[in-house]
């Protein structure tokens, strides 16, 4: 198992990356593959005992940075750490690329080198978001690839975020909900009354609507949206959850008894911060696209890099490009066999 690493991507990089590759490495016993200034790289290695492990540099001279426009730096840095992980994925020199660079720069770099799924009309950037259900955690997709989507791209999210959640997540015939403003069927933008009776006649196990209340509440395993609404709501969601827990630290502090409650109670605050961790989760799959691209957030730590490359090593694990080509496949001659009959 190779994976390739952006080693310059991330605003702690490439000390974070670096740490974060070598402890993957220790712990997967996999080939880490950085790609990257050499020098700086290097520089970053030294600090660690890596005797014994596969951290191979792949010299890559440009960086495509996060304020720069995806596109346009994607085609203008040929020797970007992006691009050239992009082409060493797709002549099957890695089996996965992990970033915590520019995401859009990653779509970008991806969408040119790789290509799309046969048959996919659009890629879609996901995320796991934790909630209160038996697995503690849901898989929600588009968060930011597509901010204008058609039915018929939702739908294929949806096939996608199925096949991922079952296969990766090891969710059984996961439920498949569609992010709306009430859980009528009459309710939601035009978009979600158009998709709805779409996803309502495929083959996966749709559930309806669901409101933004019922991610959190485990009401559903795949949340699908639009790359605006969906993008929003991860990061509103985020925002409160960082005001909750500064709020209740104030409240505290305010409060002796509460101080030593709090001390008592100190097993259960770490456990609760563990399941909000977005580090525990790593990075989000780019669904869509021929190649396994896994995005982690811009200010992942070692830790969460460790993680991002345990959730690449996973997706290549379970093949999940030839599952979602085979998920897709079948749909499309169920949908054809079903005309027929009509």
């Amino acid at each position: 198992m190779k994976i390739a690493l952006d080693a310059m991507g991330g605003d702690h990089a490439p000390a974070a990356a670096v740490h974060g590759a070598v402890w993957a490495a220790r712990d997967f016993g996999l080939t880490v593959q950085l790609i990257g200034r050499p020098e700086a790289i290097e520089a970053e290695l030294a600090k660690h005992a890596t005797a014994g492990l596969d951290l191979p540099i792949i010299p890559a001279s440009e960086i495509i940075e996060m304020h720069e426009h995806p596109a346009t730096a994607v085609k203008n840095k040929k020797d970007s750490s992006m691009v050239v992980a992009m082409q060493l994925l797709k002549a099957g020199g890695s089996d996965a690329f992990v970033t915590a660079g520019n995401s859009g720069g990653a779509l970008a770099a991806a969408l040119f080198g790789l290509g799309r799924i046969k048959g996919i009309k659009r890629p879609a950037l996901s995320t796991i978001f934790p909630n209160d259900s038996q697995h503690g955690y849901c898989f929600l997709l588009d968060v930011g690839a597509n901010t204008d989507v058609r039915p018929e791209y939702l739908v294929q999210f949806a096939l996608m975020g199925y096949h991922y959640a079952n296969q990766v997540l090891n969710i059984p015939n996961p439920r498949v909900g569609l992010l709306s403003t009430g859980e009528e069927e009459d309710k939601g933008s035009m978009l979600v009354q158009e998709t709805a009776p779409l996803l309502k006649e495929s083959q996966l196990n749709f559930i309806g609507n669901v409101e933004g209340k019922d991610i959190p509440a485990g009401l559903t395993d795949v949340v699908v949206t639009d790359g605006f609404t969906g993008n929003v709501y991860i990061k509103g969601a985020e925002g409160v959850a960082s005001m909750i827990q500064k709020m209740l630290r104030r409240e505290i502090e305010k409060r002796p008894l509460a101080m030593v409650g709090a001390v008592l109670a100190r097993g259960a605050f770490r456990a609760l911060r563990t399941r909000l961790d977005y580090r525990e989760f790593g990075g989000g799959p780019l669904l869509g696209v021929n190649g396994i691209v896994i995005v982690a957030h811009g200010r992942s730590d070692a830790y969460a890099i460790r993680n991002a490359i345990r959730v690449a090593k996973q997706a290549a694990e379970k093949n999940i490009v030839g599952v979602i080509e085979r998920g897709l496949n079948e749909s499309t001659h169920g949908q054809e066999t079903g005309s027929a009959n009509e």
